[in-house]
């Protein structure tokens, strides 16, 4: 059980990464189409700029309704996300 635990989570992970570097290859691909500097200016080859744009989504401001219930707002998306990724 816990090996296919330790597996999904690999996989997760690894999905995650691809991901992030298609988004970056994207961007690079159309940086040239547009004749522009595309994201290899934020670090070494652009490497850091998933990780830039994941930091820039996870710290933007969240509005919370001021008589919402604080707990059940902030655990409903995350329990719809769980949801999900184990569906």
């Amino acid at each position: 059980m816990l090996r296919f635990f330790s597996i999904t989570i690999f996989s997760y992970i690894i999905v995650l990464l691809s991901i992030a570097f298609f988004t970056l290859l994207e961007r690079k691909i159309l940086g040239y189409f547009q004749i522009r500097k595309g994201p290899n200016k934020v670090s070494l080859i652009g490497i850091m700029q998933p990780i830039a744009d994941a930091l820039k989504l996870f710290s933007k401001e969240s509005n919370k309704p001021t008589l919402a219930l604080t707990s059940p707002f902030i655990m409903a998306p995350i329990a719809n996300l769980i949801i999900a990724l184990f569906m």
